[in-house]
């Protein structure tokens, strides 16, 4: 949605899986703009805010997420926004262009509002991102996240780290300002980028059990605590398989999957959600942003003995030219145990960290990954490539 509200994406149509006609061709009954106020399982019904009453023989849970919106004044004054669905990005985008904008301020420095300071580059929008922490993305060691300070101040991007914004109002020479304990930020629109949680409301209502997380818990079947009641989505669990615990991560590939898992489920074809390993992925200009498995802290929460380095190279064989990579590794120190990955470089970073992924589900070791065959050509790899070099140099610190 970021690619469509920054103009890389024109034709909205592009972003709709299957519209409500098409469903309904297929025998699907999709009911728009229909709240869902309650849900009796006792009776096997769900009761919408019109009056109306469904019954049920099998219900699914996929109420997704809602933006978490921070307790500031001046929430509610125009062109103060957030981004969930495509509605919202409909209606970002339509503004943009009503007002002419200028320039975006994003409280938040997490995957949106890195994603949108690319794309609203792309349409000569400029951005002002206000995040709490020194540096953007939190999930990645410093040293990479700096790589990405580097690459959005190259690309003009204004990045206010280390602050927090106190309250929102009427701009002087913009129509809306952001005011932080750094300073005051001005622009034609602010989104709200802190991040999302799972909508797991009407679960909880419904007497359905909610997991550590905040989320709908499920089991491997995606079957909830009541069982002709499933959950997929953001809005419910998932077992991480390096941690060994459930949690929470929307992601939309996870989402499909879980969705699916039910719908096999549900049409009697039995079929289990084995659980993720966390990998994920943006682009931010010029360079690629991958991570899969555990952060440090999540591994020692995890019981885990984590050690870690990050090791710096070519995405290519040098004596074509230098891609600078960077490979952050993370592994148990008693078993040798592949934990987490983490990759910055202008290319071959979201393959690595799904080669790591692979290995982290495989439950792979440092010795092993430090001589996996890999696909070498000088264009794409060095003979030993950084999965390779990083790998053994995490080796030697055991």
């Amino acid at each position: 949605m970021p690619y469509y509200i920054g103009d890389v994406i024109q034709d909205e149509k592009k972003l709709i899986a299957r519209t409500p006609e098409k469903f309904r061709e297929s025998g699907i009954d999709a009911q728009i703009h229909a709240r869902v106020e309650g849900i009796d399982p006792a009776k096997g019904e769900v009761a919408l805010r019109d009056g109306r009453i469904f019954p049920y023989d099998v219900l699914v849970m996929a109420t997704g997420t809602s933006a978490f919106v921070p307790d500031l004044p001046g929430l509610d004054l125009p062109g103060v926004v957030s981004l969930r669905n495509l509605e919202d990005a409909i209606a970002i985008k339509t503004r943009l262009k009503e007002k002419n904008a200028k320039r975006v301020v994003a409280i938040g420095g997490g995957f949106i509002g890195l994603e949108m300071s690319e794309a609203l580059s792309a349409a000569g929008i400029a951005t002002t991102i206000i995040h709490k922490d020194p540096l953007p993305a939190n999930r990645w060691d410093a040293a990479l996240s700096k790589v990405m300070l580097e690459e959005l101040k190259a690309n003009g991007v204004e990045f206010v780290g280390g602050a927090s914004a106190r309250a929102i109002e009427k701009g002087k020479s913009a129509p809306l300002r952001v005011l932080t304990d750094r300073g005051d930020y001005e622009g034609d629109l602010v989104l709200l980028a802190i991040g999302v949680r799972p909508d797991a409301g009407l679960a909880r209502a419904t007497g359905l059990k909610i997991g550590s997380t905040g989320a709908i818990a499920v089991n491997f079947s995606q079957q909830t605590s009541i069982a002709n009641i499933y959950a997929a989505g953001d809005c419910c669990e998932s077992f991480h398989r390096v941690s060994r615990r459930w949690v929470n991560v929307p992601l939309g590939d996870i989402a499909n999957k879980q969705g699916r898992v039910a719908g096999r489920n549900i049409g009697g074809r039995p079929m289990t959600f084995d659980g993720i390993v966390g990998a994920q992925s943006f682009r931010l200009f010029s360079l690629q942003c991958a991570a899969t498995g555990l952060s440090e802290k999540e591994a020692v929460d995890a019981g885990f003995s984590p050690v870690s380095n990050i090791t710096w190279g070519s995405a290519m064989a040098p004596a074509l030219g230098m891609r600078k990579i960077g490979l952050k590794l993370t592994a148990d120190r008693s078993t040798g145990k592949l934990l987490g990955a983490q990759a910055v470089g202008a290319a071959g970073a979201v393959g690595r960290i799904n080669a790591l992924s692979v290995a982290l589900w495989a439950g792979m070791d440092l010795d092993q990954i430090g001589y996996l065959d890999l696909a070498y050509s000088p264009p794409y790899s060095p003979s030993w490539d950084i999965i390779h070099n990083a790998a053994q140099a995490l080796g030697r610190l055991l």
